[in-house]
């Protein structure tokens, strides 16, 4: 493993020691001169005792889902919990989500045909979202004042006989064809976005969601469902006003800025939601 490899390992599993840290200070402590002073409903909260185990298991789905095949194999050691999956299984996610991260379309559509390749035949709009994708990084590395032969071509002959077939895709095609006309730094921000790292994260995450659907796996990290039922929980006691409630209720995943650990090496925080 190289050494930025090792880095982003320890990264991962420092934000996933400290989510659990945290979650279990949250459910374990409370002074008796600060209870007083809360709301009822915070109160009746923190008596509820969520054994560490089950916030463990949280965590190490997401790892899981996510596609971090080492920081899942070292957490679930540490946490003494049985594997989700295979990381072999992750180790294929992964890669191809890196290889869509730093711009290698082809070697991403390569490695998940070599995965599964029924995964593109039988999901179109994923396979015209992954060569829409390509053709935006043939243009990037075309521009300014490079060969746009590339691109053409392969709009022509890999994008031109799909887009016809639905409005969406011809749209699509199309606006990333503008690319080609205008100044790549005065861009209207509906085609600066097709530059931006956001797309090239918004088809990894739709390809790491097929491969998991494909496996007969969850798509979505358990936490994101958590998080978006306590959501809808939360909307619906507020709207229905027979229960007393804070005025705002945080996910307590708040923490001391002191215990939070900071971003290293250029990776960004774990996301948990």
């Amino acid at each position: 493993m190289s050494s930025s490899s090792d880095l982003l390992l320890e990264n991962h599993l420092r934000h996933a020691r400290y989510i659990s840290e945290l979650l279990d200070r949250k459910m374990t402590s409370s002074t008796s001169t600060t209870r007083s002073m809360k709301h009822a409903f915070t109160r009746h909260v923190e008596e509820v005792k969520t054994p560490k185990s089950d916030i463990n298991a949280v965590i190490l789905d997401y790892l899981t889902v996510a596609g971090y095949p080492n920081a899942a194999a070292k957490f679930s050691t540490e946490a003494n919990l049985t594997p989700q999956q295979p990381s072999s299984a992750i180790q294929a996610r992964q890669r191809i989500q890196t290889f869509i991260y730093k711009g290698e379309i082809e070697n991403a559509i390569h490695a998940l045909n070599d995965l599964d390749p029924s995964i593109l035949d039988e999901d179109e709009p994923l396979h015209f979202a992954l060569l829409r994708l390509q053709l935006v990084e043939l243009i990037r590395k075309s521009r300014p004042g490079g060969d746009i032969g590339p691109a053409l071509e392969f709009a022509q002959t890999q994008l031109g006989p799909k887009a016809p077939r639905t409005p969406q895709f011809l749209e699509d095609l199309e606006k990333t064809m503008s690319l080609l006309v205008f100044d790549h730094d005065n861009l209207d921000p509906s085609l600066a976005a097709l530059l931006r790292p956001g797309l090239r994260r918004e088809v990894a995450d739709k390809v790491n969601k097929a491969i998991l659907d494909r496996q007969q796996h969850r798509m979505d990290a358990a936490i994101r469902h958590l998080v978006q039922t306590r959501a809808w929980s939360e909307d619906v006691v507020r709207k229905e006003g027979k229960k007393d409630l804070p005025s705002r209720i945080d996910l307590g995943l708040d923490g001391d800025d002191s215990d939070r650990p900071s971003a290293e090496n250029g990776h960004e925080p774990m996301v948990t939601t």
